[in-house]
């Protein structure tokens, strides 16, 4: 008797330890980086991100579309051009990451069909860091599910 009374006094302590441990780790404030604006860097960011209806940014998006579907696909499709540009987002994942703008538009083909278009331009994304950056997914057309389920991975 006295053996389980003594194993069921163990426990209760075993048990409000481990409640007592439980309490003070979630009270302590979780220590992380600080977070530095990407402008406020050693070497900063300039907030130098084009808009969404920037003509270099659809000539970009035209050519790789190009070169992806002739060379790889060989389905013959081009953008013969994009509409209705609009703003999704502009630096939707904090203030101390890279500047990125997130737009959407449609993509008129040239099999006569229209597809949604979504894109991220970055600054200094572009070929070994210079310029701006621009990853782009049409959506239905996205064979290989790179940015899946339906361009999601390119949105904000």
């Amino acid at each position: 008797m006295r053996g389980r009374r003594l194993r069921r006094a163990a426990r209760n302590f075993l048990a409000l330890f481990a409640a007592g441990v439980n309490a003070a780790l979630v009270s302590v404030p979780a220590l992380g980086r600080p977070l530095v604006p990407a402008e406020r860097r050693y070497i900063p960011y300039w907030n130098e991100v084009p808009a969404c209806d920037d003509p270099a940014v659809f000539e970009r998006i035209q050519s790789r579309f190009h070169d992806r579907e002739a060379e790889f696909w060989d389905t013959g499709l081009e953008i013969a051009a994009l509409y209705e540009p609009a703003e999704l987002g502009y630096k939707t994942k904090g203030l101390d990451y890279i500047p990125r703008r997130y737009c959407r538009a449609r993509a008129y083909l040239n099999n006569a069909t229209w597809h949604p278009v979504f894109y991220s331009i970055g600054e200094d994304l572009g070929i070994i860091g210079f310029g701006f950056g621009v990853i782009w997914c049409v959506e239905g057309l996205d064979r290989n599910y790179a940015y899946a389920p339906h361009c999601k991975m390119v949105r904000p």
